[in-house]
């Protein structure tokens, strides 16, 4: 009896040790149902969730994570006059799953929708998608953001004269070894490539100071490849995925390819993108009225093949995000105030409902933090 007491423990034990629970951090808009950032602990055994807390802060659509994993920082997707958009830093407790805020800055234009960190946790970008700018912030000892150091105004416009007026900066991504940011802009159709400078803080234009995509598509956001060889960018407004070759800085365009099921001709309304851990699958969500995730494999030279749509049984999928282990993927319905929990077969790709789901008001971005 005791040795069967002794394998029952050492199971339950293993079922919720740290290495298969992990933080599922959510950024919302704000709305009757939602009013911040809220923190879950996920289990990726089996995919159950709990809430572990949130914190009230003001329109937070995307969150990035400090690569120590000690804080947490979130624009603000306000407007107001041109200065109305704020990027917030936080303090994460690992041990309690709180956020305790440290300071707000300016992002000096209005509606920031992106943030990222970059590898040494020094500096903090944030992309104002209303007025087609990027702010670059230098992170305090206490993790905090002091005022921004510099700003980066794009100018231009693009074919389609509801969206692309004026530029829309939608995406600001490092890449792996922290010498060049990506800026996709919405409203110019095009996707800008700075040199980074660690040391100081500094953008310049790259050598290849961009890449055009075709007029009217809207480039959104932009991933790279788990090898680092290759680059994809999904385009909004044409519902297309971009690919790149990859190598020092520059990028070479080896296919475009449509996201939407075939015969579907409504709008697509792309947003988000993610290559699988492993590698093999890239995955890209349709808003609109097709509310699916397009599933494609990549092969050895990083070019896509079509494997399936799959419904994410909600509506407006703004952001997704696969957990830590890969097992799962997770899709941010906005408009249907939900996240649905799917299943993913490593080997096919394919995603299946597990029949779990978070419910939240606009989940709108989806990021994790190791439990220990």
């Amino acid at each position: 009896m005791r040795r069967l007491c002794f394998l029952l423990t050492v199971i339950l034990f293993s079922l919720v040790s740290p290495g298969q629970e992990h933080y599922l951090l959510v950024g919302t808009y704000d709305s009757p149902k939602s009013e911040g950032i809220y923190v879950y602990k996920f289990n990726s055994i089996d995919g159950s969730v709990k809430e572990a807390g949130h914190i009230k802060t003001s329109n937070p659509s995307y969150i990035a994570i400090s690569p120590d994993q000690q804080f947490v920082y979130a624009v603000h997707e306000n407007g107001k006059d041109g200065k109305g958009g704020e990027v917030a830093a936080f303090s994460f407790n690992k041990q309690t799953g709180q956020l305790t805020l440290i300071n707000q800055q300016s992002t000096g234009g209005d509606h920031p929708c992106y943030v990222e960190v970059d590898k040494t946790g020094k500096w903090v970008f944030a992309g104002n998608y209303s007025s087609g700018s990027l702010s670059v912030f230098p992170v305090t000892p206490n993790g905090g953001l002091a005022p921004a150091s510099s700003l980066i105004q794009h100018e231009g416009a693009g074919q389609n004269l509801q969206r692309q007026k004026s530029p829309h900066v939608h995406c600001t991504i490092m890449s792996a070894d922290n010498k060049w940011l990506y800026v996709p802009d919405l409203g110019t159709d095009k996707l800008m490539i700075y040199q980074f400078d660690a040391g100081t803080g500094k953008l310049i234009s790259g050598k290849q100071p961009y890449s055009i995509s075709e007029p009217g598509s809207g480039p959104r956001h932009f991933t790279f490849d788990s090898g680092n060889k290759y680059g994809y960018l999904i385009e909004e407004l044409s519902g297309t995925v971009v690919a790149y070759k990859y190598k020092n800085g520059k990028l070479k365009k080896i296919q475009r390819t449509s996201t939407m099921p075939a015969g579907d001709t409504s709008f697509a309304g792309s947003a988000d993108i993610h290559v699988s851990p492993d590698g093999k699958f890239l995955y890209a969500s349709n808003r609109s009225y097709s509310n699916t995730i397009t599933i494609y494999s990549v092969n050895q030279k990083g070019k896509l093949t079509l494997i399936s749509h799959q419904p994410t049984l909600g509506k407006t999928p703004r952001n997704f995000n696969f957990d830590p282990s890969g097992n799962f993927l997770l899709v941010g319905n906005q408009n249907s105030d939900e996240i649905v929990i799917f299943n993913r077969d490593p080997a096919s790709g394919l995603l299946s409902d597990s029949g779990k789901r978070i419910a939240v008001g606009k989940p709108v971005c989806i990021k994790w933090i190791t439990l220990q």
